[in-house]
């Protein structure tokens, strides 16, 4: 029987188990415990939950010899894992000062060598496709671990910035245009024996009645988002869901999440002077639900989404910019099934008050967005990298 190289799947280990480490080397000690609301995680938490994953999922179930982490361990870097036994509380990460991150590194050192090993030895393609899983769920918390340090840093009246080479979002074009969709049936979704990776929450495929519609070739700009506040999009109750406008009141929103006074803008390159034609961005589904009913348009369905972006796959920038509200709710699919075993908890027992988002951002890892890709959030959330693209019927 022929065995295949584990060559390609070692590098694609490595590189992205580095890529973690290569985030935190512009942090000071300090910042590496910032915790700066309880949705958030500091980027030491991040190190350590992506090693837990590796560990209590792979390592430990099957490397019998494996000197296993301390017992305690366990419950501080467990995330939301009920059957793999208790958790610390989420709002109390910031407090974690031990293990050091000394330790820590140490431990992910110690996990990737096994792993490595274990690649060279022979690992069953059923624990390849567990690891694999581990390291897109790697490459999720990479992309929060900048929204996290994003969200502490504007907390600080000094304004620290976390790189001056920090990535942004690409600037849109001048004006939108509509792609246009026929109605009929359509397929969404991934089917459960692609080979390709998949969360288990994007099958199984679907047959979708669309209405013909039309999506906007580009993403909301700030330029187009200020003219909303300037019409007192804030201050219309008529345009707002009433939990959102409630939201907007109780915590006196005016403006998207890191906008400043004077044409400024925090960022992950610090204060910066805000750009017209750059995506407007860290909006919640409120926000983005409220600019689209004053712009005479509303928000995509995920259905529609995915269709004009396989559609018109050159005609907009799809992946690079934001996350994008749908006006989906996120729902199983009909027939979904979660991943067998404890990993089950991994997307299924989130769909129940979360929205849809779509894409991907530019503080996504390469590669790592999809066309079938359901991110999700609550609707009052606004620190992650979201914007929105405007729809309309036909």
């Amino acid at each position: 029987m022929l065995r295949h190289s584990p060559a390609p799947v070692l590098e694609h280990l490595k590189a992205i188990r580095q890529h973690s480490l290569d985030l935190v080397s512009p942090l000071e000690p300090e910042d590496l415990m910032l915790q700066g609301m309880a949705d958030a995680s500091p980027p030491k938490w991040h190190l350590a939950h992506t090693t837990w994953f590796f560990e209590t999922f792979l390592l430990q179930p099957n490397r019998p010899n494996w000197r296993a982490m301390p017992e305690a361990w366990a419950v501080l870097f467990n995330s939301y894992y009920e059957a793999a036994g208790p958790r610390h509380p989420r709002p109390q990460r910031g407090l974690l000062s031990r293990p050091t991150i000394s330790e820590i590194l140490q431990w992910r050192e110690r996990v990737d060598q096994e792993l490595q090993r274990w690649l060279l030895d022979g690992m069953a393609p059923e624990q390849q496709q567990l690891l694999e899983l581990g390291l897109q769920h790697e490459q999720q918390h990479q992309e929060l671990l900048l929204m996290d340090v994003l969200d502490g840093f504007s907390r600080n009246p000094l304004a620290p910035r976390y790189s001056p080479e920090a990535p942004t979002p690409p600037t849109q074009g001048p004006s939108a245009r509509w792609l246009e969709l026929k109605g009929g049936l359509i397929s969404i979704g991934i089917k459960p024996n692609n080979p390709t990776f998949h969360f288990d929450n994007e099958t199984p495929e679907q047959t979708v009645w669309l209405e013909p519609c039309a999506l906007a070739d580009r993403v909301v700009t700030n330029a187009e988002y200020d003219a909303f506040i300037a019409d007192g999009g804030y201050r219309q109750p008529q345009l707002w869901m009433s939990e959102g406008w409630s939201l907007a009141q109780e915590h006196g929103w005016s403006a998207p999440c890191y906008w400043q006074s004077e044409g400024m803008e925090f960022s992950l390159r610090g204060l910066q002077p805000r750009e017209g034609d750059a995506p407007v961005r860290h909006l919640s589904w409120f926000e983005a639900d409220a600019y689209a009913r004053w712009a005479g348009a509303r928000l995509p369905t995920e259905a529609e989404w995915e269709q004009a972006a396989r559609q018109f796959p050159d005609s907009a920038d799809w992946f690079s910019s934001l996350w994008q509200w749908t006006a989906s709710p996120y729902t199983p699919y009909r027939g979904f099934q979660p991943a067998a075993g404890e990993v089950g908890e991994y997307n299924g027992k989130f769909m129940s008050s979360q929205m849809v988002l779509r894409g991907s951002c530019f503080l996504t890892p390469t590669g790592h967005g999809r066309l079938s890709y359901r991110n999700f959030f609550g609707p009052h959330c606004r620190w992650q990298a979201s914007g929105l693209r405007l729809a309309m019927d036909r």
